[in-house]
């Protein structure tokens, strides 16, 4: 069990009230003189958001003059296709948009969405994190993240084992988890009662895993659709345990929230983000600009520190402290099985949505 240790005196209320100024202050080139350009980048809401809006986008802005205008976005898949009816009806509702790498494989096979990305100098990010398809390069990642296991531990001891979660005793009609079909849970559950991922490779072993997942359905108080939902849950004390990004946890946590964040021992899954430009946007200059810094190791040390997020190279790269990276990083973690949700994205959504619709 790996519990969340944030940086000395960090509290994300003295973190906002810093906000701009300690930004503008990284180390991200000098200001551009002043200009009327723009862009709209879409991110999660919530804390999430939030951080941007306070630290990263103000120092994109120092640094080149272009103004953030922050749209709020749900996950990746219902966005994705917000995106897609924006783009028959000729609207951008975001210039740049966070993805994750299922969903910007997903894009790519549907075509007409993603625009490919300009003179992005993208060299500090590993490669892995970068996503080309037939028409260039579509994606560039923005920040890793964990799906972690969270608990109010005023409430209950963190448990060392996500099996706990089928416990009624301890946590019938008490827990909290995300709705959406390919938020991973199911992988997680895999991990925990099938021995990995790799039973998701075949009808029979998805709807072997949904049937798992349909035991713990007593014990589920909120099937959160919207990471918001699940963030007032766990300040009401409605929820006191559940499935939520670690990240966010640690914010809340350095706030004053009892929210901790733990590492069972099947360990936590671990995505990631990319930036994807809308096939209908103009502003391929600044989201190119946007792109090169935020992929600079200062600006992934930034959203480190004052975000929660994990960088997108080695701790040695972005410069962080053994405290730093712990912050937002933690084993033992694992890859989602991302074929499956590919390859049976429809089977997978059918056989959940059914199990949902009978709770």
């Amino acid at each position: 069990m790996t519990k969340l240790i944030r940086p000395a005196g960090m509290t994300r209320r003295g973190l906002l009230k810093a906000g701009a100024g300690i930004a503008a202050a990284s180390a991200l080139g000098a200001p551009a003189l002043a200009q009327s350009r723009s862009i709209k980048i879409g991110s999660y809401g919530g804390y999430f958001e939030d951080s941007f809006k306070a630290h990263v986008y103000p120092a994109f802005t120092a640094a080149t003059g272009i103004e953030v205008e922050s749209i709020t976005q749900p996950n990746s898949t219902d966005w994705l296709v917000t995106m897609q009816n924006a783009a028959a009806s000729g609207t951008v509702p975001a210039d740049l948009s966070l993805y994750s790498r299922d969903t910007i494989v997903r894009a790519s096979r549907i075509g007409d969405i993603l625009k490919p990305l300009g003179d992005v100098n993208a060299d500090a990010l590993d490669d892995d994190f970068k996503f080309t398809d037939g028409t260039g390069l579509v994606g560039v990642g923005a920040m890793s993240w964990f799906s972690s296991l969270v608990v109010n531990p005023n409430v209950v001891e963190a448990p060392t084992s996500r099996a706990d979660f089928w416990n009624g005793e301890t946590y019938e009609g008490s827990l909290g988890l995300s709705k959406n079909y390919n938020s991973y849970f199911l992988d997680i559950t895999a991990v925990t009662f099938f021995g990995g991922t790799d039973v998701l490779s075949t009808r029979e072993g998805i709807e072997a895993v949904v049937a798992k997942v349909a035991e713990l359905r007593p014990n589920v108080a909120l099937w959160w659709s919207a990471e918001s939902q699940m963030e007032q849950a766990m300040k009401n004390e409605d929820v006191i345990a559940g499935m939520y990004y670690h990240d966010v946890a640690g914010i809340m946590a350095a706030d004053g929230f009892p929210i901790q964040s733990v590492f069972p021992k099947e360990g936590n899954t671990q995505d990631y983000g990319s930036w994807c430009l809308a096939t209908l946007s103009e502003t391929d200059a600044e989201a190119a600009e946007f792109l090169t810094i935020s992929s600079m190791p200062e600006k992934q040390a930034l959203m480190s520190r004052m975000i929660g997020t994990a960088p997108l190279m080695t701790q040695e790269a972005a410069g962080l402290s053994d405290d730093e990276f712990a912050a937002v990083s933690g084993t033992p973690a694992f890859t989602p099985n991302f074929e499956a949700y590919l390859d049976e994205a429809e089977f997978i959504k059918e056989t959940w949505d059914k199990m949902l619709a009978s709770t």
